[in-house]
């Protein structure tokens, strides 16, 4: 805003006409709100350059130097005593007053300014600048720089954009703010748009033409010295970016060029180093967003704030959406509130899916195959068992796919497991149930249980049904299944399913293109005789009735997950000759299986193997000495010999051994083959004392010792190890510590972490089984939960102990009811995880409200 006291000399400053003339131009060309006063001057003189104002100009008109600018300076004046103003009179008397009423009009005027400006109340936008402001380094960066802001549809690209856009504008020669690039291109052509941004900058006469070519050049020509600012928003292809800002040489000294696209590898591809991955809002943040737009005036009118949060975590950080929500509830009464919220739990809202299917629709044939699967399936994933499950599959190229889906803000990808927003899985699910509206039968992917067991009990499955994944969590009410539910679904790819009543003669049929086949509590003790799952990648039966393993299960090639934890009837393990690729193998809780094959030796792929409470297995074949890929082997409840058992497992990183009634001697004097051994659970056990050569293994930073009540010396340990006591009853000065032994000469320095080292060491067993089913081989120590906040206060060193410990995990859960209830910190993990990956925070579920009124229920 520019205020601009016209007084009776003022005409005959040259400096004044200058300033003048630039305020006009700025009024002109970039909106600025300009407030003349006239004082003690009558506008009519100073329009048409009478009285004072005529002899000045007749003085400046004598002055060669001033002969082309006194015209420029006549028009400014004329134009501004055309502007609406404030005149103080010569006879006026009460000037203060006059003043007064200035600064109260300015005032107003100010207020409405910011009030219209979009940097004004913007919810969560200032944590936006503050990243922006590093990446387009303004103040201290002369050269020209480009900086992409990438990120889903409706998380606020653009107006990001336009917020810096006019922020920073006036710093700049030149300006231009480009809309919708993709969609304009595809309409008028590229032309069209690279007239826009010189025209948008003065640079265009009207009669000009020209071609992409020859567009390029006169842009490039036209913008080499200037310091520009341009924004090129919703870009989607190379060749927009090439045609409307090929690189920074175009450009002069300190420009900035901003894009904004939901494809990441297009701002890499050109170069674009500087790229700000725009999140969602924080959860209050959204709570703030949405009550702005469903009460306008954020006075909280509900005393249910339930509603308000269940509408917010919905829409999970997504601006678009809260504002849209917002705006449509803003006239409606309590119970519409709850029967939309109710809604939107089976139906996504129509505009949101409309704007997201865009993107799907976008995508090439076999991306939107992999989005819709993790949109159905896979969503918190380990990624590389997707890759496994899907690779080689028909149509697929995973690898090519995901990476894809990642650059264009569909998925993100965090500690190597698949994300992917709500909204984004909703419209995944969406566009499945509408490939038949009426029956489940006839859709690609079935995951509701309604859905699955209307399926499957009447037969009505067809060769489109390539995936049926039914959660655990579902309620467990036993279903019957009709035996040729799955006849017709030839196409099958990928089955978890529990809780069904299988027909006392068996199913008639199984799909042979199974690449998972994941199904608990299977009761027969046989299966199709006309299944050959030559494709399958994971074999899950929890809890089967079996007792030996099917024919069909004893030549799978592309195996890498055998699962059978909890089958108690299960009494030897198959020949795994047939089965060479095999990575994971689990019978944890296979009560009565005594033997294991001995072609367990050929498994050089073998990463993970669970016998956890196999009690009956008294012979284990020598071969396991050979396993040269080898890193967790889960022995706990067994009392099997271990004497010359360790020799040749040097790539082996977690040995549990807990609960196997070690007695002094049991475990050998010589470990030095363990080389790479970084934790050992011995908790549980009846030694008095172990042997010495623990001290020599080099890489140990996890020992379990727990209720160990007979042990009564501890040896010299690494200087990284940290030790785990409690109930250990019979050791010196016992009072249920962790010891972490430093680096000072074997001296052990005590902490005292009672409830805290409980919490996170429950049972000091390998936690997280059955959540961490099939984690990458890279986790294979101790939970991964760091030191107890204590422990990291009082130690002396901060780096006596390892961090990255990783997760025990086996590719099977846990049979025992510990194993199989989640830790209680998993939610808010998983839930942190999540605010990582889309930018939420903490729930807003305390927030409280000021009024709470209740609402007109309509």
């Amino acid at each position: 805003m520019a205020v601009i006291i016209i007084s009776k000399e003022y005409a005959s400053s040259t400096w004044c006409l200058e300033e003048l003339a630039k305020i006009v131009e700025c009024m002109n060309d970039r909106e600025m709100n300009v407030v003349p006063i006239f004082y003690h001057v009558e506008p009519s003189d100073v329009r048409h350059q009478k009285g004072a104002f005529g002899d000045a100009f007749a003085q400046h008109e004598k002055n060669p130097e001033n002969k082309e600018k006194v015209q420029t300076w006549k028009n400014a004046l004329k134009e501004m005593a055309n502007h609406t103003g404030r005149h103080l009179k010569t006879n006026e008397d009460d000037e203060p007053m006059f003043i007064k009423s200035i600064v109260e009009r300015i005032s107003r005027k100010v207020k409405e300014l910011i009030r219209g400006d979009p940097e004004y109340n913007l919810v969560g936008m200032d944590s936006h600048l503050m990243e922006m402001d590093n990446h387009l380094n303004i103040e201290t960066d002369d050269h020209p720089r480009f900086v992409g802001i990438c990120g889903m549809s409706g998380m606020g690209k653009t107006t990001l954009a336009r917020v810096i856009f006019r922020k920073f504008k006036r710093r700049f020669q030149a300006v231009s703010f480009i809309e919708n690039v993709s969609s304009r291109s595809k309409e008028n052509g590229l032309v069209a748009l690279q007239e826009n941004l010189l025209s948008d900058m003065k640079l265009k006469d009207d009669e000009e033409k020209w071609d992409v070519l020859k567009g390029i050049n006169v842009t490039r020509n036209r913008l080499r010295d200037a310091k520009v600012l341009i924004v090129l928003d919703d870009v989607d292809e190379r060749e927009q970016l090439e045609t409307l800002a090929g690189n920074c040489n175009w450009f002069g000294r300190g420009s900035r060029i901003i894009v904004t696209t939901k494809d990441r590898q297009l701002l890499k591809s050109h170069g674009v180093e500087n790229i700000y991955p725009i999140k969602g809002l924080q959860e209050r943040e959204a709570l703030q967003l949405f009550c702005q737009e469903a009460f306008h005036n954020n006075s909280v009118q509900f005393r249910d704030q339930n509603l308000c949060n269940g509408y917010v975590s919905y829409a999970e950080g997504h601006p678009l959406t809260l504002k849209r929500l917002g705006f449509y509830l803003r006239t409606k009464g309590g119970k519409v509130w709850s029967s939309l919220l109710a809604r939107l739990q089976e139906y996504p809202d129509q505009h949101i899916q409309e704007q997201l299917e865009k993107d799907y629709d976008a995508l090439a044939e076999t991306e939107k195959k992999m989005f819709l699967d993790i949109a159905c399936f896979f969503h918190e994933e380990d990624q590389d068992r997707v890759l496994d499950l899907l690779e080689a599959s028909s149509g697929y190229r995973p690898t090519i796919d995901i990476v894809t889906l990642e650059d264009k803000s569909l998925i993100t990808i965090l500690e190597k497991k698949l994300w992917m927003h709500s909204l984004l899985q909703r419209t995944g699910r969406e566009i499945v149930r509408c490939e038949d509206r009426e029956e489940p039968g006839k859709r690609s992917r079935l995951w509701r249980r309604d859905d699955i067991f209307e399926v499957l009990r009447e037969n009505s499955g067809t060769k489109k049904v390539q995936g049926i994944m039914l959660s655990l969590s579902s309620p467990r009410q036993k279903e019957d299944l009709n035996p040729e539910a799955f006849s017709n679904m030839k196409k099958l790819r990928l089955i978890k399913i529990c809780g069904v009543n299988l027909p006392p003669r068996g199913l008639d049929s199984l799909s042979n293109w199974l690449r998972l086949m994941e199904w608990h509590q299977y009761s027969l003790g046989c299966i199709p005789e006309s299944f050959q799952p030559s494709n399958l990648v994971e074999l899950i039966m929890h809890r089967s009735s079996f007792v030996e393993l099917p024919m069909a299960f004893l030549k799978l090639k592309k195996l890498k997950v055998m699962d059978f934890s909890g089958s108690e009837k299960l009494m030897m393990t198959p020949d795994f000759s047939g089965c060479p690729s095999l990575q994971k193998l689990i019978f944890e809780g296979c009560t009565k299986l005594s033997e294991v094959h001995p072609s367990i030796g050929a498994l050089d792929r073998l990463i993970l193997l669970n016998l956890k409470e196999c009690k009956k297995l008294l012979v284990f074949p020598s071969a396991i000495c050979c396993l040269p890929a080898l890193k967790t082997l889960i022995l706990s409840g067994t009392t099997l010999s271990l004497q010359n058992f360790f020799s040749g497992l040097t790539s082996l990183v977690a040995l549990d051994l807990s609960d196997c009634n070690l007695l002094d001697g049991a475990l050998p004097d010589d470990l030095n083959s363990l080389s790479s051994l970084e934790s050992l659970n011995l908790s549980r056990n009846n030694f008095t004392c172990l042997p010495g050569s623990i001290s020599q293994l080099p890489k140990l930073k996890s020992l379990c010792l727990d209720n160990c009540s007979g042990l009564q010396l501890l040896p010299n340990l690494p200087s990284t190890t940290l030790v785990m006591t409690r109930e250990c009853t019979s050791l010196p000065n016992f009072s249920n510590q962790v010891v972490g032994s430093t680096s000072g000469g074997g001296e052990s320095t005590v902490i005292n972490c009672h409830s805290e080292v409980s919490s996170l060491y429950p049972h000091c067993q390998p936690p997280g089984m059955e959540e961490q089913i099939h984690q990458n081989d890279k986790y294979h120590g101790m939970p991964q939960t760091g030191i107890p906040s204590q422990y990291d206060q009082e130690c002396p060193s901060r780096n006596i102990v390892s961090n990255e410990l990783g997760g025990l995990t086996s590719a099977g859960g846990s049979t025992s009811d510990d194993m199989l209830r989640e830790a209680s910190g998993v939610g808010s993990a998983r839930k942190r995880k999540m605010g990582e990956a889309f930018g939420q925070g903490e729930m807003a579920k305390e927030v409280r409200f000021d009024k709470p009124d209740q609402p007109n229920a309509d």
